[in-house]
C-alpha cells in the first residue's frame, strides 16, 4: 500500500497539504499514532505516523515543530497524518517544517476516526498478503470462528491470547501496557517484571506490536512475542485487531464505569458537610465499592499546562492496576475536570478503626509513579494521595485533602512528573506548596510589601538581608558574617524592614509571617 492509497479512500476524506509525486508513491508499512514530541525510539521505517498535535503550540515556535518532524525523517517514516481536531487546522509551521525535512504531509479531517485509517492500512495489506505465494500465513479459519465466538461472550485477554496461539504451540508471548504492566501471558511465557516489560518494548530482542485503539497512551496495549520466528507477521497482526476489538469493549465499559463514579465524586464534592445517608451509600454500590471503609482518595493531573482530563483518567487507573491484590477503586471526573479515584484500602492493622484517619500509609503508589512516564517522560504526571477515610462520611475530608496534595504536587515540579502525599505535608514549605498561586502572590504583596519591588535596589537589599537572617536562626552576629557587615549594619537593615513591613522580628509569630512570605515567592 502507497500513502497515495489513503488519499484516494473517500471514506477517510483526507487532505493533502504538501507532498510530491515520490513521496506519494511510497511503500507503507505500517501505522505508528503518537503525540509524543520526540517519537524517535518508536518509530519504523516506512511508517505513516497519525498524531492530533497535542504537543503543538504556538508559543514554542518553529524549533519545536521541527525536532519533531526532522525525527520522523530520521526514522524513515512514509508520512506525517496531523489531526485538525485539537487546533482548528493544521499550523503553517508543521506545513513548513514538513517540507523543509521532505515529508509527505495530510490533515486529518475532525470527523475522521484515527481507527478508521489504522484499519485501512492494515486491511489493504492484509489483502495484498492473501494475495501472495504460500509462506505469508494467517489464522486459520477455525481459530478466526473460535476467536469471534469468544469476543461475543466477553472473554478475558488471556484466554483469547492463549486460543489465538495454541495451534503454533502457544509461543511465549505478552499482552502489556505502556506502562509494563501484564494483561496476559501465554503459559509459557515468564512473568516479567513492570521496568523489564518496558525495557523489552523500547529495546526488544523479540517483536513488538501496539494495539491501535482510540484510547490515551495510558490505556494502549502491545502485543511482544519473545521470538520472532514462532508466528508470521500477519497473524500477529490479526491477533492485534482481536485484541482491539477486545481492548474496545473495555474501553466502553470503562466509559460507563467512569461515569458512575464521576456521580460518586460529585456527591462528596458537593457537600457543604461531610455527605451522609443512603445516596452516598447507593453511589459506592453503583461503583462496586464497599459501604464500609477505609478509603483512600487520589487525585491526578497530566500536563505542565491546562488539563488533559481523559489522559488523567487513564493514568490513574492503570496506576491503581499496578497495585498488588488489586485494591477495589472508582476513577472519574470531578466537576472541575480534574480526575479523582475513590480506593478502598486495607486498614493498618496497629491503628483502630476510629482512628485511622490518621494514617495515610493504605496506597503505596511512589514506585508505580515513575512506570507511568517512562515511555513518556517529557509529559508530566501530577498526583496526591489524601488521607485515610474510616467511614464514607469522612470521604470528603479525604477528597479535600488529595486536592491540596496535587497542587502541592504542581507547584514543587510543574515540569516534571510528582506525586505528593498527605502525610508528607510535614514543614512549612510543603504545606504552602498546595495554596493557590493567586492567594500565595496576595499574601507575599501584603506581607513584604515593598520589599517586592525588584526595580528598587535598595529594597532588594533588605530584602536579602532578611532572608539571610531568618536563615541564621535570627543571629544578628552569624547574619553579620554571612553578609561582610558590622553588626550594626544589620541592626539598621532589620529595623528598617520592621518599619516597611509593620512586623516585629524580635517576636516568634511575625518571623514566621515573613518567612512564610518568602517561602512564596
Amino acid at each position: 500500500m502507497h500513502v497515495e492509497d489513503l488519499l484516494h479512500d473517500t471514506a477517510l476524506d483526507l487532505d493533502l497539504l504538501w507532498g510530491d509525486g515520490a513521496l506519494l508513491t511510497r511503500e507503507i508499512s505500517g501505522v505508528t499514532a503518537t503525540d509524543l514530541e520526540d517519537p524517535t525510539r518508536f518509530l519504523r521505517a516506512g511508517e505513516v505516523v497519525l498524531s492530533g498535535l497535542v504537543w503543538w503550540s504556538p508559543e514554542q515556535g518553529q524549533e519545536k515543530t521541527d525536532r519533531f518532524v526532522a525525527a520522523l525523517a530520521a526514522a524513515g517514516a512514509a508520512a506525517l497524518l496531523a489531526g485538525e481536531e485539537t487546533h482548528g487546522t493544521v499550523p503553517q509551521a508543521l506545513v513548513d517544517a514538513c517540507r523543509t525535512h521532505g515529508i509527505a504531509l495530510v490533515a486529518v479531517p475532525p470527523h475522521t476516526n484515527f481507527r478508521a485509517i489504522i484499519d485501512a492500512v492494515y486491511l489493504r495489506q492484509w489483502g495484498d498478503l492473501s494475495r501472495r505465494p504460500s509462506g505469508h500465513h494467517a489464522l486459520p479459519e477455525n481459530v478466526r470462528i473460535e476467536l469471534s465466538r469468544l469476543l461475543e461472550s466477553g472473554a478475558d485477554a488471556a484466554t483469547l491470547l492463549d486460543r489465538a496461539l495454541a495451534h503454533l504451540g502457544t509461543p511465549a508471548c505478552h499482552l502489556l501496557t505502556a506502562t509494563g504492566r501484564t494483561v496476559a501471558r501465554t503459559a509459557t511465557a515468564p512473568p516479567l517484571a513492570p521496568a523489564e516489560a518496558i525495557r523489552r518494548l523500547t529495546r526488544p530482542a523479540g517483536i513488538s506490536l501496539r494495539i491501535e485503539t482510540d484510547a490515551t497512551a495510558y490505556d494502549s496495549r502491545h502485543l511482544y512475542l519473545h521470538d520472532p520466528d514462532e508466528a508470521p507477521p500477519r497473524l500477529l497482526h490479526e491477533i492485534a485487531d482481536v485484541l482491539a476489538q477486545h481492548q474496545e469493549r473495555r474501553i466502553r465499559e470503562e466509559a460507563g464505569a467512569r461515569e458512575r463514579a464521576a456521580a460518586l465524586l460529585g456527591l462528596i464534592d458537593a457537600a457543604a458537610q461531610e455527605p451522609a445517608g443512603s445516596a452516598l451509600r447507593a453511589a459506592l454500590r453503583a461503583c462496586a465499592l464497599p459501604e464500609d471503609g477505609p478509603y483512600q482518595v487520589v487525585a491526578a493531573a497530566v500536563g505542565g499546562a491546562g488539563r488533559q482530563t481523559a489522559a488523567a483518567l487513564g493514568a490513574l487507573s492503570e496506576a491503581l492496576r499496578h497495585l498488588p491484590g488489586r485494591p477495589a477503586f472508582a476513577v472519574g471526573a470531578l466537576p472541575d475536570g480534574t480526575a479523582a479515584a475513590v480506593v478502598r484500602v486495607t486498614a493498618p492493622r496497629e491503628e483502630p478503626r476510629e482512628t485511622s484517619e490518621s494514617a495515610a500509609d493504605g496506597l503505596q503508589l511512589d514506585g508505580v509513579w515513575p512506570l507511568l512516564t517512562a515511555r513518556t517522560p517529557r509529559t508530566p504526571l501530577h498526583g496526591g494521595i489524601g488521607g485515610t477515610a474510616g467511614t464514607p462520611e469522612r470521604l470528603r475530608r479525604s477528597l479535600t485533602q488529595a486536592r491540596y496534595a496535587l497542587a502541592a504536587a504542581r507547584s514543587a515540579a510543574p515540569r516534571r512528573s510528582e506525586l505528593t502525599h498527605t502525610r508528607d505535608m510535614t514543614t512549612l514549605p510543603a504545606l504552602l506548596a498546595g495554596v493557590p498561586d493567586d492567594v500565595r502572590s496576595a499574601f507575599l504583596a501584603r506581607t513584604l510589601g515593598a520589599l517586592t519591588d525588584d526595580n528598587d535596589a535598595s529594597q532588594r537589599t533588605l530584602l536579602h538581608t532578611l532572608e539571610t537572617y531568618l536563615a541564621h536562626n535570627g543571629s544578628w552576629a552569624r547574619t553579620a558574617e554571612a553578609l561582610h557587615l558590622h553588626v550594626n549594619t544589620v541592626h539598621y537593615r532589620i529595623q528598617r524592614i520592621e518599619t516597611l513591613t509593620g512586623r516585629d522580628l524580635s517576636r516568634l509569630d511575625h518571623k514566621l509571617d515573613l518567612y512564610a512570605a518568602l517561602r512564596c515567592r
